[in-house]
């Protein structure tokens, strides 16, 4: 199989920390890993730690990815909501294409023990939903201010807590709560 990142090494068998089995690139040292063969090796090895590991960099490609043995077109799945980064996945074929050093990032970041897992709906609608409530964190603090956003949040959540909230929701956004008048 040629490598579906560089175009240039060829794919050959190799395991991955001598764990499970798949195919790294001889020329960038990226690895298909099929995730039948993962999964396998996580049923039989369920006490397994990874360590991590990590030393470099990892330049992610931006690009959509070819499967190197189907020939469509890969998946990107994000790994977190804390990172953009993400893993390019076949369908076709059930396979994973690491680009050198993700491996040592899935340790690092505690989700090498995860990763059939990452390529779920549900996995991926929970990221999409950290990352809005990120993206309207930065928008309030932005808009209000970093202590006037936390002590807004205390509010909000002292309120919500109380069991008549709408009473005092609506005293709280009259005009004049002394008044009989609207």
């Amino acid at each position: 199989m040629k490598c579906t990142s560089c175009n240039n090494g060829s794919l050959i068998p190799s395991f991955i920390d001598d764990l499970f089995r798949a195919h790294t690139c001889q020329n960038c040292g990226g690895n298909w890993i099929l995730i039948e063969d993962y999964v396998s090796w996580k049923d039989r090895n369920p006490e397994h730690q990874f360590s991590s590991d990590i030393t470099e960099v990892i330049d992610e490609p931006t690009g959509a990815m070819l499967c190197p043995v189907s020939g469509s077109i890969m998946r990107k799945f994000r790994i977190s909501a804390e990172t953009s980064h993400s893993l390019d996945y076949s369908s076709a074929v059930g396979g994973v294409w690491l680009d050198k050093g993700e491996w040592e990032l899935l340790k690092e970041e505690k989700l090498a023990g995860s990763l059939n897992n990452i390529l779920t709906t549900n996995w991926q609608n929970t990221i999409r939903a950290e990352s809005a409530k990120n993206n309207f964190s930065e928008i309030y603090q932005s808009k209000f201010g970093v202590e006037q956003y936390q002590e807004i949040r205390k509010i909000r959540e002292w309120l919500n807590s109380q069991s008549n909230k709408a009473d005092l929701r609506a005293y709280i956004l009259a005009e004049d709560p002394y008044s009989a008048e609207r």
